[in-house]
């Protein structure tokens, strides 16, 4: 029997938004020691002042730049725009990166509550943002039609994509243009296109060759989207458009050019990530090998990668696999040379990298533009600056611990909610991980043998107490798919 999509016309596979909200509520109700929601009345009246400042600093006048930005139709809290362009053989490229800490007094209020929260949460229904909105949705994001303080970094390329000069400076910009990627990515796969999105396209080709050729690897997997319309939502697969990978190669780029600035200059934090182990690399070889999707040797970890369909079963199991060689992510803080960590690179990117572009939503960025804007000037970062820097790789592991556990909960909220219309139907799904059954020890129980489903459609994983090869096909049945508790699978037989 084939499966039935998710649809909001289809009754029995819809869920109640109102539902999701409760639950959501219950969940935030339950973390509310750990994650701060509202902000305390002190932190509203700094961001208010804030907001209301005139003045603009020392910085240059980049208004005339029609800069543009990419992101979702939605969003309003807006980090980064971009003007593109040719130069000679090669290209330039100017990415204004939102000025939050010029509203953003270090050691004030703000300041205080950000490093408490560490980065916006998002949840399947809202988000709980990093700064007060009035900031983020505001006068710092990079509203089309508003002069806003940024700080703009220029980046020069050669025609290979490869990166000959970079400057940072703090400027004033005006977006001329917001544009979301659903439409930009419609625009050019009819062959016509804004000229920007037709240079970032070209642009962000050659820097995923780049990519490639320094050993650097990509997942490429779909999202789970949750679509909601009124009073209903849908669970649905989200392939992210090419122009989103192109958009996040000048991310990645501008984020290698900030760790190359830190680590010349002595002082920074970077965003590291060790080597796989040794070890970890030959499992997942001979993972490949058992699949029958051989990984050959000489094919470089991520052009490996980047010839997985994540439709064909085989496939989306080993594409499962991998997030096991992507481990360890962490923040190193240093404020010498001394102290410089002894493998600076971040190993899924190949190269040092660090967090720069989005300070609306990620506390690390701030501090990151800061002791980059000194280096680029030639300056040694404010003493007060520095001291704060070891703090801020514990305020982000923290922070991402919480908001990743909750993130998580919500994730299974939705899902369990989504499926609870088809208890006792049959779904087929895909074997993308297995566990040995474990024995009873020291009065716990022991866990039978089970493996780790993928349904396709809706997108949607569990455990199933089973045992299968990974890659294969199999049935299940769902057993019980209560909000409160769990989603319940079971395998059929035969």
């Amino acid at each position: 029997m084939p499966h039935r999509p998710l649809t909001l016309r289809a009754p029995r596979g819809s869920v109640a938004a109102e539902e999701i909200r409760a639950g959501i509520d219950a969940l935030l109700a339950d973390a509310a020691d750990d994650l701060p929601i509202a902000f305390p009345p002190e932190v509203l009246a700094a961001a208010e002042a804030a907001a209301a400042r005139t003045g603009r600093g020392d910085r240059a006048d980049r208004t005339d730049v029609p800069f543009v930005t990419l992101d979702p139709a939605s969003s309003t809290d807006l980090d980064q725009a971009m003007h593109l362009s040719r130069d000679g053989e090669g290209f330039r490229v100017l990415y204004a990166i939102a000025d939050v800490p010029w509203f953003v007094d270090l050691d004030g209020p703000i300041d205080h509550e950000a490093r408490r929260r560490g980065a916006t949460v998002y949840l399947p229904d809202r988000r709980i943002p990093l700064h007060p909105e009035v900031l983020s949705e505001g006068a710092a994001s990079l509203l089309p039609g508003q002069t806003t303080p940024a700080f703009v970094w220029t980046l020069d390329l050669d025609a290979s994509g490869a990166v000959t000069g970079v400057d940072l400076e703090r400027a004033l910009v005006r977006s001329t243009e917001k544009l979301d990627y659903a439409g930009v990515q419609e625009q050019l796969d009819a062959g016509t296109g804004h000229p920007q999105m037709l240079l970032l396209q070209e642009i962000g080709a050659l820097r995923a060759r780049q990519e490639l050729e320094r050993g650097g690897a990509s997942l490429n997997v779909p999202e789970q989207e949750i679509v909601e319309d009124g009073d209903q939502v849908r669970l649905v697969w989200r392939r992210p458009a090419p122009i989103e990978d192109a958009n996040a190669q000048i991310s990645l780029m501008t984020g290698m050019a900030a760790a190359d600035l830190m680590l010349r200059g002595g002082s920074g934090i970077l965003r590291t990530m060790p080597p796989a182990e040794p070890a970890a690399v030959e499992r997942f070889r001979r993972q490949a090998e058992a699949l029958g999707v051989p990984w050959e040797e000489g094919v470089s970890y991520g052009a490996f990668l980047r010839t997985l369909d994540w439709q064909e079963g085989r496939h989306l199991a080993l594409l499962n696999q991998a997030t096991a060689l992507f481990r360890g992510a962490s923040y190193a803080a240093f404020t010498s040379a001394a102290e410089v960590p002894e493998d600076p690179a971040q190993a899924a990117i190949a190269a040092p990298y660090a967090h720069t572009t989005a300070p609306l939503r990620r506390l690390v960025d701030r501090f990151v533009l800061l002791v980059c804007h000194a280096h680029a000037r030639g300056e040694a970062p404010a003493p007060e600056l520095l001291a704060a820097l070891g703090e801020i790789p514990e305020a982000m592991r923290s922070a991402g611990g919480r908001a990743g556990d909750l993130e998580r909960r919500g994730i299974a909220l939705v899902e369990s909610a989504a499926l609870r219309a088809w208890t006792g139907e049959e779904l087929d799904a895909t074997v993308i991980d297995s566990r040995e059954a474990s024995p009873a020890k020291d009065g716990n129980e022991g866990t039978p043998a089970r493996v780790e489903v993928q349904l396709l459609d809706p997108p949607v994983t569990a455990w199933v107490p089973a045992r299968a090869e990974v890659g294969s096909a199999l049935r299940v049945r769902i057993v019980s798919a209560d909000a409160a508790d769990s989603l319940v699978l079971e395998a059929v037989q035969g």
